[in-house]
């Protein structure tokens, strides 16, 4: 055999190979030679960054190809001993995000259904935020804003204050009546402010 002869063999016989690796990589799943380590290691990792949730947890061990058998078992595991406690994720979710966002009831439980948590625990987490505090936050947020708005027509002044409030989850009608008295507190004509709040949704 000539050399340009072995080399053209040598060539396409590693390309054949490399096709097929490639092909089986595409069609086999991978599953750790140790789930178990695995899963107890990735959960580990994850949770010494920040609390997580079960099911946060449990995509994680998805996305490594960990049997969803032995992630049921790890997570289990974890949870009886208190390294997983959705409720006490959600309550300190809910104090954190409404002190520091100033996100109401509203968004906080859809934040926390999208990490997973069942609506139980979402709504025995968001209940325990008091009307009072939550009313108490959106003045703050609206005294916040006030200056920045000032010069601007009042009804726009309104519509903007109100759709702030909304977006962090206020009721449109709390968010009307925190609105209307600061710019009235503030010399605003409150015939110049609309009456009814269903516009500003």
């Amino acid at each position: 055999m000539s050399e340009l002869e072995a080399g053209m063999t040598g060539r396409s016989g590693r390309r054949r190979g490399g096709a097929g690796e490639k092909a089986g990589g595409e069609s086999a799943r991978r599953v750790p030679d140790d789930p178990e380590a695995t899963a107890r290691e990735v959960c580990l990792r994850l949770l010494a960054s920040s609390p997580r949730t079960r099911a946060q947890l449990a995509d994680a061990l998805r996305r490594k190809d960990v049997p969803d058998d032995v992630a049921e078992q790890v997570l289990g595991r974890f949870t009886d001993v208190g390294l997983i406690d959705d409720e006490a994720f959600a309550r300190a979710w809910v104090q954190s995000r409404h002190a520091g966002r100033g996100l109401a009831r509203r968004a906080l439980a859809v934040e926390l259904r999208r990490r997973g948590v069942a609506d139980e625990t979402v709504n025995d987490a968001v209940e325990a935020l008091e009307p009072d505090q939550e009313e108490r936050t959106a003045r703050a947020l609206v005294d916040r804003k006030l200056r920045g708005t000032r010069g601007v027509d009042p009804a726009k002044r309104m519509r903007r204050l109100v759709g702030m409030l909304a977006r962090k989850g206020y009721p449109p009608g709390l968010a009307f009546r925190v609105v209307k008295e600061a710019l009235a507190d503030e010399g605003a004509d409150p015939d110049d402010l609309p009456d009814d709040p269903d516009p500003l949704d």
